[in-house]
């Protein structure tokens, strides 16, 4: 690029045709020769007369200038100037290019990728040797080769970011053995963050030549999880005038993988610290135990995403045993105490008798000193399916004399129990032996001021040492558990309170229930246990640079001392597991900003100038069209064509309207000439499918067994389509869909004022429960402008449940919702409303539910089923009710309520027959 001053050119080699200027000017100035003067008597005649259209001898001068003017502009802008361009480096020596490839690079990574296209594209013009180093740890070893720009271009297209930290080779001088003789100019487009190897790579490059630095203007906005007993979402980096918003994401009921529940950043429960924000997960512990994922709203890198796992988890935990209301004194005896105070920072408890526990669906059941339970059978029922049951010993399970019959126990039992301490015994208490590196305990420390005083014997069998997860010093057992279906049963061969040990008032008691507790619904199998499996982690999930899930192929377990180190090359941010434990490797963390020195800095926010390619063509064309007038105003007839040119620009512009002869769309019309049901577009490609497959199973089946035949359904366009030519409308509601324009709105008003029917379908009747419209947000955000009367449930005497079938409710993909129509009007004297039958001839104008019915009514292309409903026959059943729905609908929006007249039959017999009969 060629700068003059504050103007660059990107093309200069043009600027040499300003030197024809010059000629052209004495071409167009120059006259013809001088006429020769003869002699003619002939010529005596033509004395006294005039030409009133005189030849121009030359070219007037303002005509002249304004074609150079315009010759000029075109030169100048086919040259490319740019006012203030951006600096580009010279491009006189090797040229390298640092390509940052981490997670952090992830937001913008189109425009490295376009800054590093366009540096190679340079060095490949002027004949220059290119490489490429992408940093992200997986060839650091390899010395680069330099070749020509155009051979690295396709590397740059395929390189994507990855999800851990940007990793530069450890040895700069290594990875540059095959550097060319001269200097070295280089090209680092950093994603701005400070990396192990930074100052090294940076002091070098600097040596080597020019560095030119291509720099995020703003760090990324990274998510978290604390470190406290209770966990919370840190924010980090956010902007002050904007915080986003956290989703959590996971799967509903059915499995489906969707939004559960959203965070402010702001909220008045957020503790701000800096640029870091801790955001509390407030969520029932239903729906936590089911969130996969935190994510930063609009945010699409590694960083913004947190995955969960046992951590974020909150088990409920139900007690059992025996009351400790005495007093405060009495207190402090009961297992129910300490078992409480260990449970309550990372639980939800509840307490009762073994039936109302079981009656609140907990994850994990704790019983302390309890036999012969009558409840024992539907307590093994609810193990079997997955639960976790822990069990203590106590007074109570040593003295029953039926302990060898006694179920649910991980281990046969010596009735009696053993006094270690006591009196009469010839020991001193036990001690705790390490846990077993393969164990559930495994990393937990063993205190060594831990006494047992007494406990209750194992039975010796093979399998008790499978069994035992602790041990006593001794190698008696403390802790056993056994599978049993697909849950486990665990006991404590001790009290829960300090009546045999002191291991309720140490710390270990409380990590020893963590791990136990965290374990619930997680994995049951204890096969990676056995198996020593439990020091390496094995990859479960893992994401991409852009935070999406990918695949985990050509990874291997990892050690549990290098996950601590954070994500890497050979351990991207994922979900790793060992045995029944799941943890979560996370990119989000704390960034520290690089510094640069003295290199050369690009921002990638940075102006880069302003172009006046467009302004100086566009100026060219305007001159040479002014020329073209100024010729006419020098020819015959050239006053009069220009006149009459500026006498039609100054005619007014009048608006062109669809009643003026302006055509609509043919797809508008087909809907209205075949009666095709029609959709919102909603920019969701997959929900926008989903409206489509599930009108067009609907059509299908009033072609079945109606007399209407629907066209192919067709998608509405709200902010650019009309909507005179339709009479119904699906609206599927999502929560990211963007509002129309109010231009929209006024068509959508009249559309409902002039007939129309809208069908709001929020499609979360699943999650939503009972409630009204009012309970999706995004429902509420869409409709607010839309003129909606007042609305009420679908009274049972509405014409919409006998238009074709006779119908009681209306479900979808989803059943039990309320369907909300527009509000019968109330009598004045009277509280009672008026029956929606007594309407006159009233058509509701919207429809709202969240029962799914586009799923529901969804065929593909052979005319199966899209999407599963139910469960077996009862599934099949709620499809065909969801059709019968959608027919009376699309009948009831075609013929009105003309049926509401059925209801006042009996009332016509009855008048027929007193008529006719004299009396009643």
């Amino acid at each position: 690029m060629l700068v003059l001053g504050p103007i660059g050119f990107a093309a200069p080699w043009v600027l040499t045709a300003l030197i024809a200027l010059p000629v052209l000017w004495l071409i167009l100035r120059a006259m013809p020769p001088a006429p020769r003067r003869v002699l003619f008597p002939g010529v005596a005649l033509l004395q006294g007369l005039t030409d009133r259209d005189p030849v121009a001898q030359r070219t007037p001068w303002w005509l002249l200038l304004l074609r150079m003017m315009a010759i000029a502009a075109l030169v100048l802008g086919l040259a490319g100037p740019v006012w203030k361009p951006v600096a580009q480096a010279d491009l006189d020596d090797a040229l390298l290019v640092i390509l940052d490839a981490g997670w952090a690079a992830a937001p913008d990574w189109s425009i490295r990728q376009e800054r590093a296209e366009s540096a190679l594209k340079a060095a490949n013009s002027k004949g220059k040797p290119a490489a490429l180093l992408i940093a992200d740890g997986r060839n650091d070893r390899a010395a680069l080769s330099f070749d020509t720009g155009q051979a690295l271009l396709g590397q740059v297209r395929g390189a994507q970011p990855v999800a851990w930290p940007t990793t530069y080779p450890a040895d700069p001088e290594e990875v540059l053995a095959n550097l060319p003789d001269g200097r070295l100019t280089t090209l680092w487009i950093s994603d701005g963050l400070d990396h192990p190897g930074h100052d090294q790579w940076q002091s070098t490059l600097i040596e080597r030549g020019e560095l030119r630095v291509f720099a995020p203007s703003v760090r990324p906005v990274t998510l978290a999880l604390s470190e406290a007993d209770e966990p919370t979402l840190l924010l980090r980096n956010a902007p002050q005038d904007n915080v986003p918003e956290i989703v959590a994401i996971g799967p509903d009921p059915q499995g489906i993988e969707r939004e559960l529940a959203r965070f402010r950043g702001d909220g008045p429960n957020v503790v701000e610290d800096g640029n870091q924000r801790a955001i509390p997960i407030a969520m029932p512990p239903e729906l936590r135990n089911r969130v996969s994922r935190f994510e930063i709203d609009g945010q699409r890198h590694a960083g913004a995403v947190l995955l969960a796992d046992d951590r974020v988890r909150r088990r409920k935990v139900g007690l059992v045993g025996d009351a400790d209301n005495q007093g405060e004194g009495q207190q402090l005896l009961s297992p129910l105490f300490y078992l409480r105070r260990a449970l309550a920072p990372g639980a939800d408890i509840s307490e009762g008798g073994l039936g109302d526990v079981l009656d609140a669906a907990p994850d994990v059941v704790i019983v302390a000193d309890q036999v012969d339970m009558a409840d024992a059978p539907q307590l093994s029922e609810w193990v079997e399916e997955g639960g976790i049951l822990i069990r203590f010993a106590g007074p109570r399970m040593a003295a029953y004399e039926d302990l060898t019959a006694e179920p649910l126990l991980p281990v046969d039992l010596r009735q009696g129990g053993r006094d270690i301490g006591g009196a009469l015994s010839w020991g001193d208490p036990r001690g705790l032996l390490p846990f077993a590196a393969d164990g559930i305990f495994a990393g937990l420390e063993a205190p060594a001021d831990v006494a047992i005083r007494a406990q209750l014997m194992a039975q010796p069998s093979p399998e008790l040492s499978q069994r035992t997860i602790a041990s006593l010093s001794d190698n008696t057992p403390l802790v056993t558990r056994q599978r049993l279906g697909q849950g486990q049963v665990v006991l404590f061969h001790v009290t829960a309170n300090p009546d045999w040990s002191n291991l309720p008032l140490s710390g270990a008691f409380v990590k020893m229930l963590e791990r136990l507790v965290a374990m619930a619904r997680v994995s049951n199998d204890l096969t990676a246990i056995d198996q020593g499996a439990e020091t390496f982690w094995t990859p479960i999930s893992t994401l991409d640079g852009f935070g999406r899930t990918t695949s985990i192929d050509g990874l291997a377990p990892v050690a549990g001392e290098e996950l601590d180190a954070g994500p890497g090359p050979d351990r991207p941010a994922g979900i790793y597991g060992a045995s029944e434990r799941r943890r979560a490797l996370n990119a989000g963390g704390p960034v520290t900003t690089a510094r640069w020195g003295n290199a050369q800095i690009e921002q990638d926010d940075a102006d880069p100038g302003m172009f006046l390619r467009g302004y100086l063509l566009g100026l060219a064309a305007i001159l040479l069209a002014f020329d073209a007038l100024g010729s006419a105003l020098v020819v015959r007839g050239g006053r009069i064509a220009v006149l009459a040119i500026l006498l039609a620009l100054m005619q007014p512009a009048t608006e062109t309207r669809a009643q003026d002869g302006v055509m609509p769309d043919p797809e508008l019309v087909r809907a209205a000439d075949e009666v095709a049901l029609a959709y919102v577009l909603t920019g969701d490609p997959a929900t926008d499918q989903t409206s489509q497959e599930g009108l067009a199973g609907l059509s299908f089946a009033l072609r079945q067994r109606t007399s209407v035949e629907p066209g192919e359904p067709i998608g509405i366009d709200l902010d650019n389509d009309d909507l005179a030519l339709l009479t119904f409308l699906y609206w599927p509601v999502t929560d990211d869909q963007p509002a129309p324009s109010p231009g929209a709105y006024l068509r959508l008003n009249h559309f409902l004022r002039s007939g129309g029917m809208i069908l709001f379908d929020t499609n979360d009747g699943d999650v939503a429960g009972v409630g009204g419209p009012d309970m999706s947000q995004a429902l509420r955000r869409l409709a607010a402008p839309l003129e909606i009367p007042p609305l009420a449930p679908v009274p049972e005497d509405h014409v919409l449940t006998r238009t074709f079938y006779l119908l009681g409710d209306f479900p979808g993909r989803w059943d039990g919702n309320p369907v909300w129509v527009e509000a019968p009007p109330a009598r004045e004297d009277s509280a009672d409303p008026v029956g929606f039958r007594q309407l006159n001839d009233g058509v509701t104008p919207v429809v709202i539910g969240a029962n799914g019915w586009a799923e529901a009514w969804a065929i593909d292309d052979g005319g199966y089923a899209r999407f599963p409903v139910g469960r077996g026959w009862e599934g099949e059943r709620q499809r065909e009710m969801a059709f019968r729905f959608g027919i009376n609908l699309i009948m009831y929006v075609l013929t009105g309520n003309y049926k509401s007249d059925q209801v006042h039959v009996p009332e016509l017999l009855d008048r027929l027959r007193i008529e006719e009969g004299g009396g009643p």
